[in-house]
C-alpha cells in the first residue's frame, strides 16, 4: 500500500538523472497539429486562470452540470484531508448523463456503439438509453433497493453493466462494481465489506470465442453473504444457468415489463456514488469510496478537456473494461455526462484475428482511442503490417492509461496508430483520484514521448523528496497531490483511519500516490511507476520502468517486465523478463548483449543480473502484468495466488525457463 512505503526513493546516486535523455538517444517534441489548435475546446489559458482563482475555476465547471439545487460553496476544506465539494448543491448523475441530452434534443444521437465479441452489434441512442436506465430503476426499486444501499455489480461488457450503474445512480444506491475476471471467494469479500443487498450479473460473457460462465461464481460468493436480498441476472450466452427460487431474477423479466417512466430524486453531491476496490490489495479490501458532485464535474471536466471532445462529430473509444476505475470515469460518467457518442467493446483484441481493435475503429469511424500501453506493446509484438491493413484515418486524438508508457512504445503508437498525426495524451491517475490529474492537453502541448508532462489546469501536484520538500527541475522522488480536487476519494469505506494511514501519513497536508516520479530540466513529470517497483541495488535506487523501457528500446525485445529479486552481495538483484519479437532467438549471446544494452542506456548499474526470455508474461484480464507473481519466480519461492490471471498456465512455462538464466557478472 502507498501508506506502508518506507523510504525508498531520493537517497543515494540516483541512476535516473540523466537516464531520460540517455533513453530518448535525442529530444523529441511533438507539436500539437495546427487545426486541433485552432479549435482546441481548451487552450494553455486555462493553466493562468485556475491558478488565479482555482476553486472559481472548479466552480465554473461545475456549470457544465445540471443541477437541481445550484452549490453556492465549492469546497469546504475544514476537516482536512476529508473534503467536501459542492456540498450545499443536489443532482441527480443519471439525469446529467442521459435524461437532459435527450431534452436538448439529442435523443437520437448514439451513446453506445456495442460491439459484441462474437460480432453481434447494438446501437443505443441517448433516448433508448434514458428509456432503459429508467426501466432498471423501477426494477430496482421493486427489488427494494432504496437510497443509500449498495449494489454489487459483476458484468461483461456488454450495455447492461452501463445501464445498472446508472440506474443506481439515479435511485441513489451506491454500485460496487467487480471486475469479471475476480474469483468468488475475491467477489465475496467485496460484496461483504460494502454489505451489498443486490447483486447484478449475468449468465455469462463472450472471450476468446467461447462463452465464460459469471454467475457459478456469484453462486459460491453469494452463499458467504446472507445480506444478499436478490441476484438480478443478464442473459448475454444463453448457457445452462443454476437458478435459486425466490432470489435470483432474470433482467429481462423484471426489467422488460417496466414503465420507461422514472422521476429521477436530486441529492446531495457529497452522496455515495460508488465504491470501487483497488486489485492487488491484501489482506481485507480497500474500498476507494467517491460521491457525486465533485466526481462528475472532474470526469465530464477532464474528458471534454484532455480528448478535445466534440460530441456533435466524434466517436469516442474506451477500450477498459468497467470493472476498472477508467471504465467508470472514462466509459460511464465522463463521456455520458458530455454526450459522447462511444463504442463499446466485449471482447479481447485478438479474437477472432490480431486485427480486431483496428477492425473496429474502421468499422464505427473511431477519432478518439484511449487504451492500455501493455496493449500498445502487445500490438508492436504481433507486427506492424496488421494495423497497417485498417483504414485508421478517422483517428484524431490518442490516449494512453494505466502505467507509465515507454518512449518506444509511445513512438510506435503515434505512428502505426496514428499516422503520424495525432496527439497523444499519456494520462496519470488513479482510483483514488476518480478522474485524470496530469496529462498533455492536445490542443496546447508539445508532447514528449514517455511523459504525462504537467498537471491538468485547477490541480497542484509535484515531485518531494524524503523529507516532503519540492525537488528542483532534473531531480526525482516521490509525486504528490498539494491541494484537495473534485474527484478525489471521500475515504476508504468503513475505515476513516486507513485512509488517514494510507494517504495522509507519510508526507503532512500532502496526498502520497504511493507513485515515484521525476521532472526533467523543463519541469515536465515523468512517472516511474509504483514506489515499490523501485529497486535498491547496491545502494542505487533503480527504477523498473526504466529498466524495461530500455530493453524494449532494443530491437529484439518486444515486451519486458522487470523486478527486484532479494540478493545477499547487493540488497536487490535486477532479473528482467523480456518477449522477443518474432524474428529474434534466444541465445547466450542475445541475452549478453540486452545487458550491455541496459548498461550502456542506463548505467552499468541497471544492468540485470538474470535475463529470462518468455513466450508471455502474467497478466490480469486487464492487462495488467502481475509483478508479484515474477518475484516469486525469481526469488525461488513458492507462487502466490494466480486466480486474476487471464491464463495462469503462463506461470507453469515462466517457472521452466527458470534453471536456464541468462548470464551473470
Amino acid at each position: 500500500m502507498p501508506g506502508d512505503t518506507t523510504d525508498t526513493l531520493g537517497k543515494g546516486d540516483v541512476v535516473s538523472n540523466e537516464s531520460l535523455a540517455n533513453l530518448l538517444k535525442e529530444e523529441r517534441r511533438f507539436a500539437p497539429p495546427a487545426d486541433l489548435a485552432t479549435a482546441a475546446n481548451v487552450t494553455g489559458a486555462a493553466y493562468a486562470q485556475a491558478d488565479a482563482d482555482r476553486l472559481g475555476f472548479w466552480a465554473e465547471q461545475a456549470r457544465r452540470l445540471t443541477w437541481v439545487t445550484e452549490p453556492t460553496e465549492t469546497l469546504d476544506w475544514s476537516n482536512p484531508p476529508f473534503a467536501k465539494w459542492f456540498a450545499d448543491g443536489k443532482l441527480n448523475v443519471a439525469y446529467n448523463c442521459v435524461d437532459r441530452h435527450v431534452e436538448a434534443g439529442n435523443g437520437d444521437r448514439v451513446a453506445l456503439h456495442f460491439e459484441g465479441e462474437p460480432g453481434d452489434s447494438r446501437a443505443i441512442t441517448y433516448a433508448e438509453l434514458k428509456d432503459e436506465v429508467s426501466k432498471a430503476a423501477n426494477a430496482l426499486t421493486e427489488l427494494g433497493v432504496q437510497a443509500g444501499d449498495r449494489v454489487a455489480v459483476y458484468l461483461p461488457m456488454i450495455p447492461e453493466a452501463v445501464v445498472a450503474m446508472l440506474a443506481c445512480a439515479r435511485v441513489g444506491a451506491a454500485h460496487s462494481v467487480v471486475f469479471g475476471g475476480f474469483s468468488a471467494d475475491a467477489v465475496a469479500s467485496r460484496i461483504q465489506d460494502a454489505d451489498a443487498k443486490l447483486v447484478i450479473t449475468a449468465d455469462g460473457g463472450y472471450r476468446r470465442g467461447k462463452p465464460s460462465a459469471l454467475k457459478p461464481a456469484i453462486d459460491e460468493a453469494v452463499a458467504k453473504c446472507p445480506q444478499v436480498e436478490h441476484v438480478l441476472v443478464v442473459r448475454r450466452t444463453g448457457q445452462d444457468t443454476a437458478f435459486t427460487e425466490g432470489r435470483d431474477v432474470w433482467w429481462h423479466d423484471i426489467v422488460g415489463r417496466q414503465s420507461a417512466e422514472h422521476t429521477p430524486q436530486a441529492f446531495d453531491a457529497e452522496h455515495p456514488l460508488f465504491i470501487l476496490y483497488t486489485s492487488g490489495t491484501t489482506g481485507k479490501p480497500k474500498g476507494i469510496l467517491h460521491t457525486s458532485g465533485g466526481y462528475l464535474t472532474q470526469a465530464a471536466y477532464t474528458h471534454h478537456a484532455v480528448f478535445d471532445l466534440k460530441p456533435e462529430t466524434d466517436v469516442y473509444w474506451c477500450t477498459a473494461d468497467i470493472g476498472w476505475v477508467t471504465g467508470h470515469s472514462y466509459i460511464v460518467y465522463g463521456p455520458l455526462a458530455n454526450g459522447a457518442t462511444q463504442v463499446m467493446y466485449e471482447g479481447t483484441p485478438d479474437t477472432p484475428h490480431q486485427g480486431r481493435f483496428w477492425e473496429v475503429v474502421q468499422k464505427y469511424g473511431v477519432t478518439i482511442l484511449y487504451t492500455a500501453p501493455t496493449a500498445i506493446r502487445t500490438f508492436m509484438k504481433w507486427g506492424d503490417d496488421i494495423p497497417a491493413k485498417f483504414d485508421l484515418s478517422s483517428l484524431r486524438v490518442l490516449g494512453s492509461v494505466g502505467e507509465p508508457i515507454n518512449p518506444e512504445a509511445w513512438i510506435w503508437y503515434r505512428k502505426h496508430i496514428g499516422g503520424d498525426r495525432c496527439p497523444i495524451v499519456d494520462t496519470w491517475w488513479q482510483t483514488e483520484t476518480g478522474a485524470m490529474m496530469i496529462s498533455p492537453l492536445p490542443g496546447v502541448t508539445d508532447t514528449k514521448p514517455g511523459s504525462a508532462q504537467r498537471a491538468l489546469p485547477g490541480i497542484g501536484a509535484t515531485v518531494v523528496d524524503d523529507e516532503g520538500r519540492e525537488v528542483p527541475d532534473g531531480g526525482g522522488g516521490y509525486l504528490v497531490l498539494t491541494e484537495p480536487w473534485p474527484s478525489m476519494l471521500r475515504t476508504i469505506w468503513g475505515d476513516d483511519q486507513r485512509f488517514l494511514d494510507t494517504y495522509w501519513s507519510r508526507f503532512e497536508g500532502k496526498y502520497f500516490a504511493g507513485d515515484g516520479a521525476k521532472k526533467d530540466e523543463d519541469g515536465d513529470i515523468w512517472l516511474l511507476g509504483r514506489v515499490d517497483d523501485v529497486m535498491l541495488v547496491s545502494g542505487h535506487n533503480i527504477s523498473t520502468t526504466e529498466v524495461e523501457s530500455a530493453l524494449v528500446s532494443h530491437a529484439s525485445v518486444a515486451e519486458a517486465a522487470v523486478v527486484g529479486a532479494n540478493d545477499e552481495t547487493t540488497g536487490q538483484a535486477i532479473v528482467a523478463f523480456v518477449i522477443l519479437r518474432g524474428s529474434a532467438s534466444e541465445t547466450e549471446t542475445l541475452v549478453a548483449e540486452l545487458r550491455d544494452h541496459v548498461g550502456a542506456t542506463l548505467g552499468p548499474i541497471a544492468k540485470p543480473k538474470r535475463i529470462l526470455p518468455v513466450q508471455e508474461l502474467p497478466k490480469t484480464r486487464s492487462g495488467k502484468i502481475m509483478r508479484r507473481l515474477l518475484r516469486d519466480v525469481a526469488e525461488n519461492r513458492t507462487v502466490g495466488d494466480v486466480t486474476t490471471l487471464a491464463d495462469s498456465s503462463v506461470m507453469d512455462l515462466i517457472q521452466s525457463k527458470l534453471p536456464a538464466a541468462g548470464s551473470e557478472d
